[in-house]
């Protein structure tokens, strides 16, 4: 895979009746409350000050003068409800332009796919659930892991996200965008819910909240889930999930603490050559697109948090304080060049991360007028705080043999930022703001001492939008503003390689992101909600830290510019139609013989859903979801495979608080590709390496069956 200078390594994981239902739940239209408007809108000026058309549905809060961007927006929780998802991280396919596959076992993060990136398992989208953040820096698998697995769909409130780097409370890894996944305090019944499928899956979860006094709630959940997958080596995974919150006061002023633990452990199937595939046999037996080349690939992680915040909204302003503390570890083992470097033991490695997070932050927002115009600031500190332990070592079978790199970082983050909303005339809005970071890495080299050291970087990002109307229900936006991603810490001390011993340069602990999006939303149309963005984003350098070999690649200057069309469509008051459509152009910036395409950068990607709600006993809902075309190596003489998936969901009420759900992916049961890379590999029995597509299939068709009771 080195000899392809810039290409990352692979980082890791009765239909007939459905028919005439999905022709067929009111989608109820009202108004958002002021205590939800202000808690997902806190930039905005108070509404009695600004002129906004407000349609609310129960499945989004994206009406016009609802936000800043066009690209901006909120999913509510019945949408959740009403699709399948394969994974608990296909959540984030709710958020227009979003396409989440897997690269190996279901135990790791997902791969994500947005306006051009390959975000690889988190890089430049920053997720939260609760108010904890999730993406791992300076991760022993890649920068800004993003593992979703621990996420229980049935808590989930909304998800409330943005696009672009145009958002002063938003920091590390949200240049791309940034989703904040929020859970319930209380459930509106409790549930037990039992799910069984297709290859030994089976699921069980549960959940209740309850008044315990003196104002205080209670909430408590269970996950326990096991599958096989259709994976040649049954994939195994074993996966505990439980959150448990107490909550007190009112949406005025109120306060929460949430414990949260999840453990899981699996065998995962990784990618195999394509030329294996081709050939259909290995080694004097069948060799097929499940198959694996290394039974002993696999992981087991855990992760535990506590995390609390008070809350207090008046008519004049809001207060927020959070703090979190979270304990995180993770096993891997992969290997995905077979026996290039090892031909002896075969490639097999290990990336093992362990550390303790620690986080704070505070924000205030006030209603004031600037010159006699109406106005709203706020202001904001978040910190947060790894001490890790991360490593990279040669296994075989799981067992280690050799070391390639271990180490000590601790890796502050302090960021503070501040941003004004004026409505300058009734009909333009103007928001100011300005981010300051300051990131400080210390690492201590247990292998290589000259790799140890301090290091510190820091970045001014400056934003500014402009939102104009509305006029005949429809709005416009113009967006800019500076961003970030933070590198492998690892990679700010490093002076020489740990695998080769060769000098390499240290890489800035920062890396900028420069943003523009014009952007328009429109309700003219009776019962759709229609927005466009045309955006385009600059990275000074596409450095990544290649934890498959323990160092940094310093990738060249990048510009991707693409187009994205979202629609929400209620043409009866039972039926919701969504489409999502979205064109990138991603390109290196720089001149080099070997091609300006960008690694893995998707052209298009769309979504159509059409969803039925309580047509008497019934709802449906029917999704179909393309993942386009990309180039896999700088020249585009090598692409990827497009992909069509279709995912169906019908579900019977059997009694007021029972329901049957049947869920089926991979409708059509379609030969499709979560991911491809090229690289080179070598087979035991191969006299030298070969370049060659690597694939790693998409499931099945595969069916579901979920009984639901409340109680």
């Amino acid at each position: 895979m080195r000899s392809m200078r810039t290409q990352r390594r692979p980082r890791h994981g009765p239909v007939a009746l459905a028919a005439a239902l999905v022709l067929a739940g009111p989608v109820a239209q009202g108004q958002t409350s002021e205590a939800t408007q202000a808690a997902e809108t806190p930039t905005a000026v108070a509404a009695n000050q600004l002129e906004r058309v407000e349609v609310t549905g129960r499945h989004y809060d994206n009406a016009v003068g609802s936000a800043d961007a066009a690209s901006q927006g909120t999913v509510r929780a019945e949408l959740l409800k009403s699709r399948p998802a394969l994974r608990p991280g296909e959540v984030l396919e709710f958020v227009p332009g979003v396409i989440v596959t897997q690269h190996s076992g279901d135990g790791k993060a997902n791969q994500y796919f947005l306006r051009g990136f390959n975000l690889d398992h988190g890089t430049d989208f920053a997720t939260t659930v609760n108010g904890l953040p999730v993406n791992m820096p300076t991760h022993a698998h890649g920068q800004g892991y993003s593992d979703l697995n621990f996420l229980i769909p049935e808590l989930v409130d909304r998800i409330a996200y943005r696009k672009g780097p145009y958002f002063a409370k938003n920091g590390d890894f949200s240049a791309a965008g940034s989703a904040d996944i929020l859970y319930r305090t209380t459930l509106d019944e409790g549930f037990a819910s039992l799910t069984l499928g297709q290859r030994r899956y089976q699921r069980l979860v549960g959940g209740a909240s309850t008044d315990i006094g003196q104002g205080l709630k209670l909430l408590g959940a269970i996950e326990l889930m096991h599958n096989d997958g259709p994976w040649q080596v049954p994939e195994h995974i074993r996966k505990g999930n439980a959150v448990l919150t107490l909550s007190g006061g009112t949406r005025a002023e109120g306060w929460r603490t949430s414990l949260m633990a999840y453990d899981a452990k699996w065998t995962s199937t990784d990618q195999v050559p394509q030329r294996l595939i081709d050939a259909g046999t290995y080694d004097g037996r069948p060799f097929g697109r499940f198959d694996s080349l290394d039974p002993t690939d696999g992981g087991n992680t855990q992760r535990t948090s506590l995390s609390g915040e008070w809350h207090r909204n008046t008519d004049s302003g809001a207060t927020k304080v959070a703090a979190y503390a979270i304990d995180y570890r993770l096993a891997l083992f992969s290997n995905f060049t077979y026996a290039l470097e090892r031909p002896a033991t075969g490639d097999q490695f290990s990336q093992q991360d362990k550390r303790a997070v620690y986080g704070f932050s505070a924000n205030h927002a006030i209603d004031h007028q600037i010159g006699g115009l109406p106005a709203r600031s706020e202001f904001g500190v978040q910190v947060r705080h790894d001490r890790i332990r991360v490593g990279l070592f040669d296994t075989q079978a799981r067992q280690i043999i050799g070391t390639t790199r271990d180490d000590k970082v601790q890796q502050t983050l302090l960021g503070v930022y501040g941003q004004t909303s004026v409505e300058l005339t009734p009909w333009l809005r103007g928001i100011v703001g300005v981010r300051a970071d300051q990131a400080r890495f210390k690492v201590d080299s247990l292998t290589h001492p000259a790799n140890s050291g301090s290091a510190s970087d820091h970045l001014l990002s400056p934003k500014l939008s402009l939102i104009l109307g509305p006029w005949s229900k429809t709005e416009f936006f113009f967006n800019a503003g500076r961003g970030f991603h933070s590198n492998d810490a690892r990679g700010t001390t490093t002076t020489l390689d740990p695998k080769t011993g060769d000098p390499v340069d240290k890489v800035p602990g920062l890396v900028a992101a420069r943003g523009l999006e014009l952007g328009a939303r429109t309700e003219w149309i009776p019962g759709l909600q229609s927005s466009v963005a045309l955006w385009k984003l600059d990275f000074d350098s596409e450095l990544v830290y290649v934890g498959d070999a323990g160092a940094t690649e310093a990738n060249r200057p990048s510009t991707r510019r693409g187009i994205e069309w979202n629609n929400r469509y209620l043409p009866l008051p039972w039926l919701l139609v969504d489409a999502d459509l979205a064109w990138t152009h991603a390109r290196f910036s720089d001149a080099d013989p070997a091609g300006k395409r960008i690694p893995n950068a998707v052209d298009k990607v769309a979504s159509i859903a059409v969803t039925a709600r309580e047509l008497g006993p019934w709802s449906a809902s029917i999704q179909w979801r393309y993942l386009g075309s990309g180039a896999l190596i700088e020249d585009n003489s090598v692409r990827s495979a497009a992909s069509l998936t279709t995912n169906l969901r019908v579900t019977r009420k059997l009694a007021p608080r029972t329901e049957l759900t049947l869920d089926v992916f991979n409708l059509f049961d379609r030969k499709l590709n979560d991911i491809a890379y090229f690289y080179e590999s070598q087979l035991p029995g191969e006299p030298a390496p070969v370049a060659d597509r690597h694939i790693h299939p998409a499931e099945p068709r595969t069916l579901r069956l979920t009984l639901r009771v409340g109680f």
